[in-house]
């Protein structure tokens, strides 16, 4: 029985072994490089990307990731929910208290939310759950209009529906 060789001559067999040996490797480094983001997303929890350092200041280019305690303790602070959901997802239902911004409707918007909403106000977006990339864009978005505290619920309206907590809406 021969062995399959590939069309310049070199055995398959040997090929598939030293592709699958790169791909080890490449998986090794990547984890070990990434293994604090790794077990968090194994566990659930986030991680926040580093702020950039200026001379002067610290800016953040982008929103702080919270969870579900952490939400409930900002608003209970005076934070703001901020729903980056269609107009129409809002209507039905919306965790209590929360405003609408939907994310496609931001351009039309933001200069009556910035009348409405200090930009000193701690403010967390959120949207569909963790597959909904809506309140991390929004929430880069205020930053650049000003707000200086803007957090993402990455559990978003699923997480804050499943726990039970208060709820409005056409929907309730």
């Amino acid at each position: 029985m021969s062995e399959q060789s590939s069309p310049d001559g070199f055995p398959l067999r040997r090929l598939l072994l030293q592709a699958a040996v790169i791909c080890a490797v490449a998986m090794a480094v990547g984890l070990s490089m990434n293994y604090r983001m790794v077990m968090n997303a194994f566990t659930g929890k986030t991680v926040a990307p580093a702020p950039i350092k200026t001379a002067q200041v610290e800016v953040a280019q982008f929103p702080d990731p919270v969870e579900l305690q952490e939400v409930q303790e900002l608003i209970a602070s005076g934070a703001l929910l901020v729903d980056a959901r269609h107009g129409d997802d809002y209507l039905l239902s919306h965790p209590e208290g929360a405003v609408s911004l939907p994310l496609g409707e931001i351009d039309q918007r933001l200069e009556t939310f910035r009348k409405e909403v200090p930009a000193d106000r701690v403010l967390i977006t959120y949207c569909n759950g963790f597959g909904c990339p809506d309140s991390f864009d929004l929430g880069v978005l205020l930053l650049q209009a000003g707000y200086q505290q803007v957090r993402v619920f990455e559990g978003g309206f699923p997480e804050w529906r499943d726990a039970g907590l208060p709820m409005t809406g056409a929907g309730q």
